[in-house]
């Protein structure tokens, strides 16, 4: 058995038996990882606490047979402190770490980029410098991209014609979750949406980062894009996020 050091964020947890947990971490350098953290449920556990949702540890842990044990935690930073008393901040976080761990299918397959844009989006909600639903969205398309399923925004996802090529015959307006994003209307797909001009732009703003835009955007706009970006998401895991079912009333 081999001991290992990595740190990472607290995606879930689950009780094991009487006392233990099963904690389920992206890490920095492992990817997603399960692993037991033994008596953390008893009142004096030694790091119990610090192995919740939300939180970045770092962690030293040895490699069992079927699961991997958490020998040590220490906190690096507690994000769901600014979340928890913040519903909508709190929802978005939590479809973000349930996002995470969908796109994050094989446990101990590094994902530094995840990681990465996980933290950034953690931060960004606590920091409550942008409404939350933009952060959360930002995150999905984000981490659509570095899937390899960043939504064409562009150009046809079908064809590749360009904006500027497609706008005498209507432009790119119609969007394929199947296809992939935006198609002109040669190649729309029966059953596309046809989201409106500043609702595309947002969703090129949040790609890009760009909160100038984004923070400027009308709430009409906000909602159709996160609509499309939900649909996008799920579309392409195969899987609903439940948590975002709650996000849509925060």
């Amino acid at each position: 058995m081999g001991t290992y050091r990595d740190d990472g964020v607290v995606l879930r947890t689950h009780k094991l038996g009487e006392a233990d947990r099963i904690v389920t971490v992206l890490g920095r350098k492992s990817g997603r990882i399960r692993a037991v953290a033994k008596g953390v449920r008893r009142t004096k556990s030694r790091f119990g606490g610090r192995l919740e949702p939300f939180t970045h540890v770092d962690m030293l842990l040895y490699t069992g047979r079927s699961l991997d044990v958490i020998t040590q935690a220490d906190t690096v930073r507690p994000y769901g402190e600014r979340l928890v008393g913040d519903y909508p901040r709190y929802t978005a976080g939590t479809a973000m770490l349930e996002t995470a761990e969908k796109l994050t299918p094989v446990e101990k397959e590094p994902s530094l980029r995840q990681f990465l844009l996980l933290v950034g989006g953690l931060r960004a909600l606590g920091a409550g410098e942008h409404e939350p639903r933009l952060v959360l969205d930002a995150f999905l398309l984000r981490s659509l991209a570095v899937a390899g399923y960043a939504p064409a925004l562009s150009e046809c996802a079908v064809c590749g014609t360009t904006a500027a090529q497609a706008r005498a015959s209507g432009g790119l307006r119609a969007f394929g979750l199947a296809a992939g994003g935006l198609t002109c209307q040669e190649c729309r797909a029966p059953g596309s949406a046809t989201p409106s001009v500043a609702t595309l732009a947002l969703m090129d703003a949040l790609l890009r980062g760009d909160w100038a835009v984004a923070d400027g955007s009308e709430r009409r706009h906000r909602v159709e894009c996160s609509g499309l970006t939900a649909a996008y998401l799920q579309w392409h895991l195969e899987h609903s996020i439940r948590s975002l079912k709650h996000v849509e009333h925060a």
